[in-house]
């Protein structure tokens, strides 16, 4: 029995040693295919008197062992092919070839296939090289691989270092420019602490001196206010008593600069009221107001006759002469307000300006230097349009909060507010008379509002569109509008009624004004399309076109030679309509201009902008006069 379980024993180690070398015949060149030897093959040797159990547990034992042998198979078919035998001349050549041994390889492969064609040996005789060549040659190649790594590595290393050697120099660079500058930074400091308390002991002397001159320039404007009332005062008593003499007809003076509209009774003297009553008392006999209307509303104003002299036509003849090109020059640029300048107007005998803008406030400043004298705050939107009185003394303006505001310059605040408007005020204008002011708004009405019973006296409709623009003929009871429905009309101020209407513009109009001789009326649209009317025929005279921007604001020179256009595209465009010539002033940039007007006494050109500046240009021979001037 014995015997019998080591014969089981040797053959079963004959079988593992058996399929082991067909596993390593599996990378042979050869063709040949191994079988495996079955388990029955094996139970049919064993056969004799072993007992059941015995021959169960070899055939356990048999079946383990095939399963290891299969796993092995796995694991050698997946080496790599650097693992596969290798024939001997194969490795001879790649020998040779490995160390450039050509002329060595020619004469080796000659004499190897030689050696073979006369059948000296065959090469399956030679076999494979031994393994442990193979394992030579591919430590060798792995130890060449590690060698490059390694100095990859190293070099890598030294890179490293300098980097972080350079990081290191640059780190304490910094570290030391950055102690300098904190100790700049607290040596600033300290010096700015210094400045701050030295400036402190300065500054209630600065406010003072500040206080000072403010003070002297507002005694200046105000005593300059006061002489030229008192001066028209004079001047109304005098017509007064000329009127009041036996034989003579009561007629209403042709310049009254010294008419003052007090809103209280006890400023108003004897000699006013009398007058007043000679009027009321006229205009009874005529039969244009009745007697029921004076007795309700006793401080209505007349409107004074139209038969009275323009004087600016003398002063039109005696700057009669034409522009010449380039005449304007860009004399200085002012930033007045915070949002853009939406109107301009000047003072009819200083050279005083006022200037309204979407901030709410007006400012009126000194014409040259640009210092401010007044700023009046109380609207509540935009400041649209503002005019003076005639004399200078009172300020006009309107507002997108639908109020229309007068102001007395002497006492520098808001004295009326005429409200009645539905919706935005665009303009307001004064009549020559100074008793009198029309308005134009947003709901397609005019007014005319009586400044001495604080009345609107007149809504005049019929303008389909917004009111863009109102003024009063110079001397006259005729009033001037501008329309979005692309029309203008001509008023009659004393019965609201519309005398005549302008048809010509194809787009909204944004501004209409009298010519100084009030012959022509000029016109733009927002098209930037410039018409020339003449007034008695109703027609235009001229149409140029300044766009393709639109055209915001219109108005003659002194001369009447010459018109000037405020247009959105940052110029202002100024029109010889004698000469046929168009120039451009450039001032503002890109910027939209809204605003033009001109100042006769100094003859200068403004222009506002949508930037809250205003530039100067001064025309002729009073740039050279002023340059000289400033450099004295």
């Amino acid at each position: 029995m014995e015997e019998k379980e080591e014969d089981a024993e040797a053959s079963g180690s004959e079988v593992s040693v058996c399929l082991q070398k067909i596993t390593i015949t599996d990378y042979s060149t050869d063709d040949y295919q191994y079988e495996e030897v079955s388990a029955d093959d094996e139970f049919s040797l064993q056969e004799g008197d072993e007992d059941l159990s015995e021959v169960l547990q070899a055939v356990q034992e048999q079946a383990e062992d095939a399963h290891i042998l299969a796993s092995k198979s796995v694991l050698t078919s997946e080496k790599s092919v650097s693992e596969i035998p290798e024939a001997m001349d194969d490795f001879f050549c790649n020998f040779l070839v490995s160390f450039g041994m050509s002329r060595t390889l020619d004469c080796f492969q000659t004499e190897w296939y030689e050696l073979i064609e006369r059948g000296v040996f065959r090469a399956k005789d030679v076999g494979f090289v031994p393994t442990v060549y193979t394992c030579n040659q591919q430590l060798k190649a792995e130890n060449m691989r590690l060698r490059e790594d390694l100095d990859n590595y190293k070099r890598a290393a030294n890179k490293a270092k300098e980097a972080f050697l350079k990081m290191q120099k640059e780190r304490d660079f910094h570290r030391m420019h950055h102690k300098r500058v904190v100790q700049e930074k607290n040596r600033l400091i300290c010096d700015i602490r210094r400045l701050k308390a030295h400036y402190a002991s300065y500054e209630p002397v600065l406010k003072q001196m500040t206080e000072k001159y403010q003070s002297a320039l507002r005694q200046k404007m105000l005593t300059s206010l006061e002489r030229d009332r008192a001066v028209g005062q004079v001047t109304g008593l005098q017509a007064i008593l000329h009127n009041l003499q036996p034989g003579y007809a009561i007629q209403i003076p042709v310049k009254k600069a010294g008419h003052e509209c007090e809103r209280k009774k006890g400023l108003e003297g004897s000699t006013q009221r009398a007058l007043q009553e000679a009027r009321q008392q006229k205009m009874l006999d005529a039969g244009l107001v009745k007697d029921s209307e004076k007795k309700r509303y006793p401080k209505d104003s007349e409107f004074p006759v139209d038969s009275q002299v323009n004087s600016y036509l003398a002063r039109a003849k005696e700057c009669s002469q034409p522009l010449k090109h380039g005449e304007y020059k860009l004399e200085n640029t002012l930033k007045l307000h915070d949002s853009a300048v939406s109107c301009l107007a000047s003072h009819p005998l200083k050279d005083m300006v006022v200037t309204g803008s979407d901030d709410r406030l007006w400012k009126m400043w000194a014409l040259r230097d640009g210092d401010i004298i007044m700023v009046g705050e109380g609207h509540t939107d935009w400041v649209s349009g503002c005019c003076f009185h005639p004399s200078g003394t009172q300020l006009v303006t309107s507002s997108g909060d639908t109020t229309v505001q007068i102001w007395d310059l002497s006492k520098g605040g808001c004295v009326l507010t005429f409200k009645g408007h539905a919706q935005a005020v665009w303009d307001c204008s004064w009549h020559s008379c100074g008793d009198f002011v029309a308005s134009a708004s947003k709901d397609s009405t005019s007014k005319i509002w009586d400044v001495n019973s604080e009345r609107c006296r007149y809504t005049m409709r019929g303008h389909k569109d917004s009111v863009s623009s109102i003024e009063f003929l110079p001397f006259s009871n005729t009033v001037l509008t501008s329309s979005a429905d692309k029309t203008l009309s001509l008023w009659d101020a004393r019965t609201g009624l519309r005398v005549c209407t302008f048809y010509g513009h194809l787009h909204s109009c944004n501004h209409a004004t009298f010519s100084p001789e009030s012959n022509m009326i000029a016109s733009c649209d927002t098209c930037g399309v410039l018409k020339l009317w003449d007034v008695r025929q109703a027609v235009p005279m001229l149409s140029v076109d300044t766009g393709p921007r639109s055209a915001n604001q219109v108005a003659f020179d002194h001369s009447g030679c010459a018109v000037a256009v405020a247009s959105s595209d940052g110029t202002v465009k100024v029109v010889q309509p004698g000469l046929g010539q168009l120039h451009s002033l450039q001032g503002h940039g890109e910027t939209e201009m809204q605003s033009v007007a001109f100042h006769c006494p100094a003859e200068r050109l403004l222009s506002g902008a949508a930037d809250g500046t205003v530039c100067l240009w001064t025309y002729g021979a009073s740039a050279s006069m002023f340059s000289m001037e400033r450099t004295a």
